[in-house]
Parts: C-alpha cells; sequence; structure tokens
C-alpha cells in the first residue's frame, strides 16, 4: 500500500471532478483481478522485482512461433488486463497477425481508482516502479515466447496511455513504436496536482519543449526513436483533444520532422488521419482524430477484416482502433519490409550458439552475414552489445541462470535485420542464495570456517566475529563456494 499516495488522490478527487483520469462508473472505485485467467489470458508470475507492485497477464496465439512480435497493452482507470482483452480487439489481431499481447495490470493498492501512475516520476522513469515492472514482462515474455525483441510495441488508454507515452521516451531501446489513446504526453506532469492541469488544458510549451521531455528521460540514447500513433475524440472531456495535439508536437520533435502534416486521410466514423514522415518519407507519427468521440478507445465490434473489439465502459464503437495501430506498426507483415524500415533488411544470421565461459558470463558466436556494418545482440529482449565481429561474451550474470539469445545484423544505414531463432545458455556455478543463522551454524553448514577463535566466510574471508551461538550474521552465496557478508540485506 501506498497511503501518502491514496491520501493525496482522495484530496484531489475533491477538488478536481474528473482528477486522475476519473474513468470508473460512479461509486466504483476498487476493482479486483480476475480470479482467474479467462478464455486465454493467462497469468504469468516471476517475471522480475516488480518494483511497480503491477500483475502480468498474456494471451499467446496457438502455435506461435518464435520471433513473433510482442504487443504490450495498458488498461485505463477503473479497469483490469481482463477488460482490455476482452475488449479492445488486440486478440482477433495477434490471432490474425501472429503476435503476442501482454496486459499489465495495476490495481488500488498502487492508485486509488486503479490507474497507472503516470504522473509519479517514482513510477513513469526508467528503472523505477510500474515502468520497470514493465520492461520485467517484456523481457519475461521474450524469454517465454522468443519474441522478436525488434518488434515490440506498447499501446494504452488514457492513465494506460498516458504511461505509454512515459514508457516509449524511458525505454526507446525496447519499444519499436507506440499508440496513445485518449492519453498524455510523456512526462507532461510529475504530480498529482500537476496532472490534473494536463488533462483539462494546454501546459503552452513548443515543440521542442515538449521533445526535451522524452530526450531528458534517457540521456545519451542515439538510437532510432519509437513510431508513435495517436488516438483522440474530439469531445472527450476527460483528457482534452489538446493533449493530441501536444502529443503530435512531442514526438514530431523527437524524430527531428515538421509539425506539418505530410498528408490527411478521411477513414471511417468521421476520423481525419494525419500523418507525419521521416525524412525517407515512411510515417513516423500518425495523428487519428475522431469527430463527435468522447473518452475512450475507439472499436468497431464486427467480423469484418476492418473490424475489431467489443463495446463496453469507455470502449466506444467507432472506428477500430486497434486494427490501424497494427497497420501503422507492420505487424500485418513479416517484419522485412515493415512500414518504418529505414531500408533493405538484411537476412537472420546462422549458426548463433551460446555456451557459458563461467558462473557469470555466457559466449555467442555464430555465422557472417554478408553486408552486416555490426550486429545487435538481444538478451531475453533487452540489448546487450553490438558487436562488429561475430563473436560476443556477455558478463555480470547470475549463476546458475538460463539466458536467452537472439543476434540480428545491421546494415550500414542503421536498418536492422531479421533476428535468429533464439538459443539458451545456463550460466555454471550456484544460484545466489543467502542464509541467516549463528557463526556455529554456518561454519557447520560448510558456509564459513573458524580460525583463531573467529569465524570467517568462504571464499571472500570476511571476518564474521567470535565462533560461538551468539553471533548472527546473513550470508550470501555469490558462486559455489563463495559467500560474502549481507547483513544489510541480500
Amino acid at each position: 500500500m501506498r497511503p501518502t499516495l491514496l491520501s493525496r488522490f482522495a484530496r484531489l478527487i475533491g477538488r478536481f471532478a474528473v482528477s486522475g483520469l476519473l474513468m470508473a462508473a460512479a461509486g466504483t472505485t476498487v476493482l479486483a483481478p480476475p480470479a482467474s485467467a479467462a478464455g486465454g489470458l493467462t497469468q504469468v508470475t516471476g517475471f522480475g522485482s516488480n518494483p511497480g507492485n503491477l500483475s502480468m497477464y498474456t494471451y499467446v496465439p496457438a502455435g506461435l512461433p518464435a520471433g513473433a512480435p510482442l504487443v504490450v497493452a495498458l488498461h485505463g482507470c477503473g479497469q483490469t488486463a481482463n477488460d482490455y482483452y476482452a475488449n479492445s480487439g488486440w486478440t482477433k489481431l495477434a490471432d490474425t497477425y501472429g503476435f503476442a499481447v501482454v496486459f499489465p495490470q495495476t490495481g488500488s493498492a498502487n492508485n486509488a481508482l486503479s490507474c497507472f501512475t503516470w504522473f509519479d516520476p517514482a513510477d513513469s522513469t526508467r528503472d523505477k516502479g510500474e515502468a520497470a515492472s514493465v520492461a520485467q514482462m517484456v523481457t519475461k515474455a521474450g524469454s517465454l515466447y522468443g519474441s522478436n525483441a525488434d518488434r515490440v510495441y506498447v499501446t494504452g488508454l488514457s492513465a494506460g496511455g498516458g504511461m505509454a507515452a512515459d514508457l516509449l521516451a524511458a525505454y526507446p531501446d525496447v519499444f519499436a513504436g507506440g499508440s496513445i489513446a485518449s492519453g498524455l504526453p510523456a512526462q507532461c506532469a510529475t504530480s498529482q496536482l500537476g496532472a490534473s492541469s494536463c488533462q483539462m488544458g494546454s501546459l503552452g510549451l513548443t515543440p521542442a519543449q515538449w521533445g526535451d521531455k522524452v530526450r531528458a528521460q534517457y540521456p545519451g540514447y542515439s538510437g532510432p526513436w519509437p513510431r508513435v500513433a495517436i488516438w483522440q475524440g474530439t469531445s472527450d472531456y476527460t483528457v482534452y483533444p489538446v493533449n493530441a495535439t501536444e502529443l503530435r508536437d512531442q514526438w514530431t520533435n523527437v524524430h527531428g520532422i515538421s509539425q506539418t502534416p505530410s498528408s490527411t486521410t478521411s477513414l471511417p466514423a468521421g476520423t481525419t488521419l494525419t500523418s507525419y514522415d521521416d525524412t525517407s518519407g515512411k510515417p513516423a507519427v500518425q495523428l487519428y482524430q475522431i469527430n463527435g468521440m468522447g473518452h475512450g478507445l475507439a472499436v468497431d465490434p464486427g467480423s469484418g477484416a476492418e473490424q475489431c473489439g467489443s463495446t463496453a465502459a469507455y470502449f466506444l464503437g467507432t472506428i477500430c482502433s486497434s486494427y490501424y495501430t497494427a497497420k501503422f506498426w507492420g505487424l500485418d507483415q513479416d517484419g522485412s519490409t515493415g512500414p518504418g524500415d529505414g531500408g533493405e533488411q538484411l537476412p537472420a544470421p546462422t549458426g548463433l550458439t551460446a555456451s557459458p565461459a563461467g558462473d557469470t558470463s555466457v559466449s555467442l558466436s555464430w555465422s557472417p552475414v554478408q553486408g552486416a556494418a555490426s550486429y545487435r545482440v538481444q538478451r531475453g529482449g533487452t540489448q546487450v552489445g553490438t558487436p562488429t565481429g561475430t563473436t560476443f561474451t556477455d558478463t555480470a550474470l547470475t549463476p546458475a541462470t538460463a539466458y536467452t539469445y537472439t543476434v540480428a545484423a545491421v546494415a550500414a544505414d542503421g536498418t536492422v535485420g531479421t533476428p535468429s531463432s533464439a538459443v539458451k545458455a545456463t550460466t555454471t556455478g550456484s544460484a545466489t542464495t543467502c542464509a541467516t543463522s549463528t557463526n556455529y551454524a554456518h561454519v557447520t553448514a560448510g558456509r564459513a570456517h573458524t580460525s583463531g577463535g573467529h569465524t570467517y566466510a568462504n571464499g571472500s574471508d570476511e571476518d564474521m566475529g567470535l565462533y560461538n551461538v551468539f553471533v548472527t550474521h546473513t550470508l550470501k552465496q555469490t558462486s559455489s563456494g563463495h559467500y560474502v557478508l549481507a547483513d544489510s540485506g541480500c
């Protein structure tokens, strides 16, 4: 629980009728998670340290091969992972195009209305809180399903949309694209009071100032920026339409392109699409404005190819936003000629092997790819190296732990090729364990030894004090036969 956060939130509700993206029906402030997996939605546990106290649910089509894309879909306030699974349309598209979906879920322990905390830097920045938990889910999904680490995307509604924008800013090395529905610009607010100002008005920032908010989240990042779709109803009075304009300003500036549309297209349900192309002529940012639609995710129930989703509270029957987003990201293609590619993709490296090189490292090698300027090495969905040769050693790993790797060739123009098949390797040694006992018990168990009346940790030889049953310590095993003092925490 976060009593300080909840008390501040309760006071804020009294001041602002729609503060915190109040998407729950009147009187509904807490929704319990699904009691059990429903219709293909499966809970995944043990995905990491989970500093944001989230739950992970996934939907994976039957027979999904390794190397398929991955979509992360974030629900809105007052909703659950199951609500988004059942109504957003992403599961139909996953079946049609072949990709896995992760549905993160927050709850009332994090926020009184079960909102993702997009306005708190302790949860919305790199390696912090909820954002870090979502990144850990991506890594877990990569390990479980062999997902293509170069084709990971994030989408979200309302507070989930605000968090999606924050994730794109914090992890541009993880997400190739994003979609923000009725959401907020990245780092628009850094407090709950600031959240209301973002929702209901303009901060009056220039595109460069908006772009700086993104660039500040991962200083020194020099890789490609995610491609961003923005969805907004023109009659949204919970998250005002100006947020869509500011999102457009933010991400076009990040991509270094003009805020003047490259093209304007009319789509069904009174939807206007404006596209903003990068220097290669490919759409980098797209803004979808739905005339007369209020606050929610645009869906279009039906069996047609361009239809998806179900109408429900805050799932509004207009146009299938998930379908058009999937097309924008290139999920309807095999990845070799996606709309965001900077050039021709190189083929997947062959002959990838991975073998332990000790307790804390793994050595990889693969066959060269003609035309490759470098290679991108991914461990469990996270980039860990960009060697120019065909070997790489991954270090600082955990003993006795299994890791999954893929390698992709990178052309001279920066275009990342098709990733290789995934391979696994398990480091040697013993898994890190901790034990709290008396010095006498540590010696008896073989974790320590005595000399001159004192006790010393095996391996590190750290002095643990007198050899007796009255002195207690915690020892952490870092490798086979090696222990260190860990009294301050293991």
